[in-house]
């Protein structure tokens, strides 16, 4: 749109899409006002109404559905469903996430090769120090003439989450160094009218306050990037979940939620000085999808892989003796549950050691019906993870449940309850470890870091030299929600199928499981 010497841009953008391509929740089949089908209608609306439009997704884009499962496991060999979409949307360029690790770097470089945009990282670098995946920017060039940069980067700290055979090859160099760079040799060499960062990353302090909101661990710059890389004028991030806008030092910031429930909406207004663009107003909501109808292209288009998984999901792959249900998801965390029971005998069987570490990956787990399907396995366990084994210290282990002893606080009212560290900003609940084959007591009465009493393995008192050989997923493994202690320990033994393989094959094997608790743990106040 033109008036005089005005022009208007409108950039759309995603961020944690989370494979979400259809409108409905795979764990009920329900119908949900989300996904890319009903993003693809609501851009194009956006094109019929503005000139110059602008999409942009921020990462992790091809993970965490069954939907993707289903596609890596079955279907791989056609293109990845996700990047179709977004081709047929026709996005201008997609940021690289940590989640597009979780299948393995050749689930990752197929999707980019089948991608009819550029996907930007420019702190991904090889060997030889340039980006690992091509880009570290894009030029957008409009009718009027104005010149658009894109530049994206990616949270380093992704070594410290995700299986080093993903990786292998790739530096993960600081997010806000190298945006810098790239923002000022594109103002040297490009001289764009604006200049837009995609980073799949969030926010370290609060936007208003400047406040820390979580420890300053270089997972999430985006504060510190307005603060000190001039040359920014629109700043999208991602990775935390938040729904957000706001202006941090004259850069306009956004983050749009996640799951396709939500999109980012950035209106730009740009006038012309002596034949010159300049950024003269800038605003950013961020919108929910809504009731919009599923684009029917897009719809046509998945019906084929969405049969499939739908097929897939509803296959029975064995059954409960008892009650595996979770009513109540903190219960769940301070008493053992069965189900928790039934992760942590899977983790020991399939690496054939007797301690074991595992979690409650969200509040949305429902547990176990008598007959189970893979529906609810994949609904129960939604992430791809594999299994490590570690040889662990008594002391290590210690370190460790002090560290998810920090997920419990007393309230007002001296009731045990969840530290809204584990809350806010993001919800962290898959930070709270419970283990197997030790005892122990959690006292949330004492402080923080002193609140793990009695810690006893075959009767005996854990020792602090000794070593014990652990099983947990690769994310805690590699010290992921900050359980250092963790990190570089010797590598016994890597089991390579993931959750939901062992899982199924659990039941393959013992057909019936019995609802059955162990109890090794309290969660005390004294």
């Amino acid at each position: 749109m033109y008036r005089l010497n005005t022009a208007q841009l409108k950039i759309l953008y995603t961020s944690d899409v989370h494979g979400n391509a259809m409108p409905i929740l795979y764990g009920t089949n329900e119908e949900a006002d989300l996904g890319l089908a009903k993003y693809a209608t609501i851009v194009k609306r956006a094109r019929d109404q503005h000139e110059n439009v602008l999409v942009i997704d921020n990462g992790d884009l091809i993970q965490g559905t069954p939907l993707m499962t289903h596609y890596v496991k079955e279907h791989s060999d056609k293109e990845n469903p996700m990047v179709g979409i977004m081709n047929q949307i026709g996005i201008d360029a997609g940021v690289i996430g940590n989640h597009e690790f979780n299948f393995g770097k050749s689930i990752l470089l197929d999707a980019i090769r089948q991608s009819n945009y550029p996907w930007l990282s420019a702190n991904l670098v090889g060997k030889d120090g340039m980006p690992y995946f091509g880009k570290p920017y894009t030029i957008k060039t409009l009718p009027n003439g104005i010149k658009v940069a894109i530049v994206g980067v990616t949270t380093h700290y992704i070594p410290n989450w995700e299986s080093p055979g993903h990786i292998e090859g790739i530096e993960f160099k600081d997010a806000r160094t190298t945006l810098k760079f790239w923002v000022n040799q594109i103002h040297q060499e490009e001289h764009p009218d604006l200049l837009i960062a995609s980073y799949h990353g969030g926010f370290e302090r609060d936007l208003d306050t400047g406040e820390a909101t979580e420890p300053i661990t270089g997972e999430n710059q985006g504060y510190a990037m307005c603060q000190d890389i001039e040359g920014i004028d629109v700043l999208l991030t991602g990775h935390q979940h938040r729904i957000l806008t706001g202006e941090v030092n004259g850069v306009l910031v956004a983050q749009p939620g996640n799951n396709g429930k939500m999109y980012g909406a950035i209106d730009i207004e740009m006038k012309q000085e002596q034949g010159k663009w300049r950024l003269a107003h800038k605003n950013a909501e961020i919108i929910p999808v809504g009731d919009v109808e599923p684009d029917a292209d897009i719809v046509d288009y998945m019906n084929a892989i969405e049969t499939s998984t739908q097929n897939w999901l509803d296959q029975p792959t064995g059954y409960i003796d008892g009650d595996m249900t979770i009513a109540d998801p903190f219960h769940a965390r301070v008493f053992k549950h069965s189900f928790v029971q039934f992760i942590q005998n899977v983790q020991m069987e399939a690496s054939d050691v007797d301690i074991s570490v595992t979690a409650l990956l969200n509040n949305e787990s429902e547990g176990f019906n008598s007959t189970v399907t893979m529906r609810d396995i994949v609904s129960n366990y939604m992430y791809p993870n594999t299994l490590v084994v570690l040889e662990l210290t008594g002391k290590d282990i210690k370190l460790a449940l002090e560290k998810s002893a920090e997920y419990f606080v007393l309230d007002e009212n001296e009731n045990i309850s969840v530290n809204p560290a584990y809350v806010n900003p993001k919800p962290q609940h898959y930070n709270y470890d419970m283990w197997e084959g030790i005892n122990y007591t959690i006292n949330v009465s004492k402080p923080i870091g002193s609140r793990i009493e009695k810690v006893t393995y075959h009767g005996d008192e854990l020792t602090d030299d000794r070593t014990y050989h652990v099983v947990l997923n690769n994310y805690r493994a590699t010290g992921g929600g900050n359980y250092d202690m963790f990190k570089d320990k010797p590598v016994i033994k890597e089991i390579q199928k993931d959750a939901v393989e062992l899982i199924h094959s659990y039941f393959e094997k013992h057909h019936t499981v019995k609802a059955e608790v162990t109890p090794n743990f309290n969660v005390i106040k004294v």
